[in-house]
């Protein structure tokens, strides 16, 4: 299979693009792979060194928004993996064009190339907090779409379009909505990574409000299973929930980083909570185990694993945090 994945530079898209290329995924095995990125400040380049040397992998720079750039990676192509959006909350509170432009018409620009070279399949890649906030329970996929922030409005516009394009165009596209999700590569503004590199290097942490908010946990090698298995196995016009099943508050999974960083409290700052800050996250995903998918990664091995990696990896993050203008969580 020939794949185009958008966004394939970033944290989750690189990590897909790897394993691809590494037969991680049965059913994508010598499947080549075109990766398309804008290359903004979350995209990096050294997310994809395991692999650049390989003959089924080609780089290609540009921008979704952009249909010359998006004919320009299409030729030839099996399949599309939609992983480009702009992801960071805060980001989106200060300044929600870019949020607007990429996630939404960049969105719609991935879905009328797929109709325009005639390729047989795309899987756009979204997020549960396009559901909002749910108190109790956990939400399916045909809970109403209630967005409290920029980031997620945005991609719930992706999303709707997505089944516009289905419904008008019999285009073959399936949604994924994940939750939280951790692991290496991340960029140091995500709460994990920007936790850890500030003890590693023996400074505080922000936690917002309470730490009482509550968030479903998912390693990216989990999500992006469940991503491979629904682009060969879900159904065209669906969306597919892909949980972690492991939910903590805030202030839960920062008494877990303290402990694996060997800090103690008085190394966390209490700040004003988050503008909309949605209270709890929680995904039914029963509709994806149907076709297989459970999460494998144990929580709490997943992130001493993924402790050591930004112990082991200073190289890759300390560039990517500015000295002297520090990231919020």
């Amino acid at each position: 299979m020939r794949l185009l994945v958008t966004g394939g530079a970033g944290f989750i898209g690189s990590h897909f693009v790897r394993t691809v290329l590494q037969e991680g995924y049965p059913g994508l095995e010598g499947a080549e792979v075109t990766v398309l990125d804008k290359l903004t400040y979350a995209g990096n380049l050294a997310n994809l060194a395991p692999v650049e040397g390989l003959d089924r992998y080609r780089f290609v720079k540009g921008d979704i928004v952009s249909a010359e750039d998006l004919d320009a990676a299409l030729t030839g192509r099996d399949a599309i993996i939609n992983f480009a959006a702009e992801s960071h909350v805060d980001r989106s509170i200060t300044g929600a064009n870019e949020f607007v432009l990429t996630n939404v018409l960049g969105a719609q620009q991935v879905f009328e190339a797929t109709l325009r070279h005639g390729i047989p399949r795309v899987l756009h890649v979204s997020t549960d907090e396009v559901y909002g906030s749910i108190p109790i329970g956990s939400w399916r996929e045909d809970h109403i779409l209630e967005p409290n922030s920029p980031y997620s409005a945005a991609k719930a516009g992706a999303d709707l379009l997505a089944r516009a394009y289905f419904t008008t165009y019999a285009l073959n596209v399936s949604v994924t909505r994940c939750s939280n999700n951790y692991g290496p590569y991340q960029y140091p503004e995500k709460v994990i990574p920007l936790f850890v590199t500030n003890l590693i290097d023996g400074k505080n942490v922000p936690l917002y409000g309470d730490g009482m908010n509550v968030r479903d946990w998912l390693h990216v090698d989990d999500h992006c299973r469940g991503i491979a298995l629904t682009l060969l196995h879900g159904a065209s016009g669906e969306v597919y929930n892909i949980g972690g099943g492991r939910e903590l508050t805030n202030k839960e999974l920062t008494a877990l980083l303290l402990e694996a960083c060997g800090a103690g409290w008085d190394r966390v700052d209490y700040v004003d909570d988050r503008l909309g800050h949605d209270r709890r996250y929680a995904l039914d995903h029963s509709k994806l185990a149907a076709l297989g998918y459970e999460p494998q990664r144990v929580f709490e091995d997943g992130l001493v694993e993924t402790v050591q990696w930004y112990r082991d990896n200073r190289a890759w993050w300390q560039p990517l945090k500015s000295p002297g203008e520090p990231l919020k969580a």
